[in-house]
């Protein structure tokens, strides 16, 4: 009699079917932490302008997140393409992976409503950090466990492996500068970020 968790949880197409509402969710609270000025405070164009001015720390945090968004879908959808099945424990292991993602607006929230403040900022990037820890323990996982394509690219793990270390590391960077300067840390991590969004093909050291 064959063991239920045997044949449990081996569906890609679910894992990337709740992966793609969890990011879409995500993404839709982060833009609705983003408030319209009261118009009770509002009687002139420039306590318009003042007022849409004081929502740039949001803006500011929805941006990154909304990167970040973006760079951990690409990277799950990618290390996803590159497997033949699921098993049980992958299938739990990307659970906790879009767990770690469903944090992400509360410490966007945090971010934004206390940017001067390091203690917030160090938590927002601890979220980046959980972000790469759980892809990078997923592709681990699939690479023991046999999961991975036979024609998949024969450097793939080490490539991938590769770019999550150098990001985490690149990261782990930029918020030791938000330790001497908040904004030079985010104002780092947000290139960071926008050099692994768009992928320019450029000399970049730290391109992948």
């Amino acid at each position: 009699m064959i063991h239920i968790n045997r044949v449990a949880g081996q569906d890609l197409g679910r894992i990337a079917a709740l992966s793609d509402g969890i990011f879409a969710f995500a993404m839709t609270v982060l833009v609705a932490e983003i408030y319209i000025p009261g118009s009770a405070g509002i009687h002139s164009e420039a306590e318009l302008w003042a007022g849409l001015a004081a929502l740039a720390p949001r803006i500011v945090t929805w941006l990154m997140s909304l990167m970040t968004l973006g760079i951990c879908w690409v990277s799950q959808q990618t290390l996803l393409n590159q497997l033949a099945r699921a098993d049980r424990d992958f299938s739990w292991l990307s659970f906790v992976y879009l767990a770690i993602m469903t944090v992400l607006p509360f410490s966007t929230r945090l971010l934004a409503g206390f940017i001067t403040y390091q203690a917030a900022f160090l938590i927002y990037w601890f979220n980046i950090l959980l972000c790469g820890v759980g892809i990078i323990a997923c592709l681990i996982y699939a690479e023991r466990a046999g999961l991975i394509k036979a024609d998949a690219p024969e450097d793939f793990a080490r490539a991938f492996k590769r770019r999550i270390l150098i990001a985490q590391t690149l990261y782990a960077f930029g918020a030791a500068l938000g330790l001497i300067s908040i904004p030079l840390g985010l104002g780092f991590i947000v290139l960071v970020q926008l050099n692994y969004a768009a992928a320019p093909r450029l000399p970049l050291l730290w391109k992948i």
